[in-house]
C-alpha cells in the first residue's frame, strides 16, 4: 500500500516537497545555461518535467530526450522519446548534452559494474549532470516503503515481492520479474556515489536528520 507520506503525485506529500527542493538545483544549473539547453534524461518521462517544470518551462528555452529501455509517449515537441540502455549508449557524441538528468534510476541498472557503466556514459554524454539515487542506509527502502528490505537475502526479497503489495510494487506473479527486478535493484552508498562521480558535488536530502537520498550534479561544465 502507497504510503500518503511518501505519495509522489500528492503535491503536498513530504516526498513531493522534498523532490520540489532538490530539483532547484537543476533548476539553477538549467537558468545558468546559455542559449538553448539539451538535456538527456536517463529513465525519465514528460510527466515528471511537466510537473516540475510547471511555472518555469514558458521561460527556459529546453529540449529534453528521454532514453528508456521502452518508449515512453511524448506529446510536445520539446521532448522527444528513444530506446537505449543507459549502461551503453554509442549513438551519442561526447558532450552532446548539455545536460544529463537521471531521477532514481541508476540504482536500477544492475550491480556495481553496471552502474558505474552508466557513471561513464553519464560523464561522457554531459557537459554538467545532475545524478539522484536514494541512500542505501536510509532505514526505509524506498520502493518497497518496506524498512531495511534492502539487507535482506535476495531469496527473502525474492518471495516477498512474489507474495505481498510493497510500497509502489504489486506482487509479481511472474517469478522470472520477481528475480530480475531484485537483482537488478541495488541501493548506492555516499562514498560508491562519490567513486562514480569522482568530480560532482553532493547534495544529501534529509528527512528528520537521517539522509534519504543523494544528489550527484556539477555546478559548472567539466
Amino acid at each position: 500500500m502507497k504510503s500518503r507520506f511518501f505519495d509522489h503525485e500528492n503535491p503536498n506529500s513530504v516526498a513531493a516537497k522534498l523532490r520540489r527542493r532538490r530539483f532547484q538545483i537543476l533548476l539553477n544549473m538549467l537558468k545558468d545555461s546559455e542559449g538553448p539547453v539539451n538535456v538527456l534524461d536517463i529513465g525519465g518521462s514528460q510527466q515528471y518535467w511537466d510537473i516540475m517544470l510547471t511555472n518555469v518551462m514558458g521561460g527556459l528555452k529546453i529540449h529534453i530526450t528521454l532514453l528508456n529501455i521502452e518508449p515512453v509517449k511524448v506529446t510536445s515537441p520539446q521532448y522527444t522519446s528513444m530506446t537505449g540502455d543507459g549502461r551503453s549508449l554509442p549513438g551519442f557524441q561526447n558532450k552532446q548534452f548539455d545536460i544529463v538528468f537521471s531521477n532514481s534510476t541508476i540504482e536500477h541498472v544492475g550491480d556495481y559494474s553496471d552502474q558505474g557503466s552508466m557513471a561513464a556514459e553519464v560523464r561522457r554524454l554531459g557537459k554538467r549532470y545532475y545524478i539522484q539515487t536514494p541512500n542505501r542506509f536510509f532505514p526505509l527502502e524506498p520502493h518497497t516503503l518496506f524498512p531495511f528490505f534492502q539487507f535482506l537475502p535476495a531469496r527473502t526479497r525474492i518471495w516477498m515481492v512474489k507474495h505481498f503489495n510493497l510500497g509502489w510494487y504489486a506482487k509479481y506473479p511472474d517469478n522470472n520479474k520477481a528475480v530480475l527486478d531484485v537483482i537488478h535493484t541495488r541501493l548506492i552508498t555516499k562514498a560508491e556515489l562519490m567513486r562514480l562521480f569522482p568530480k560532482a558535488e553532493i547534495y544529501e536530502e534529509k528527512l528528520y536528520g537521517l539522509v534519504k537520498s543523494f544528489v550527484a550534479y556539477t555546478p559548472t561544465q567539466i
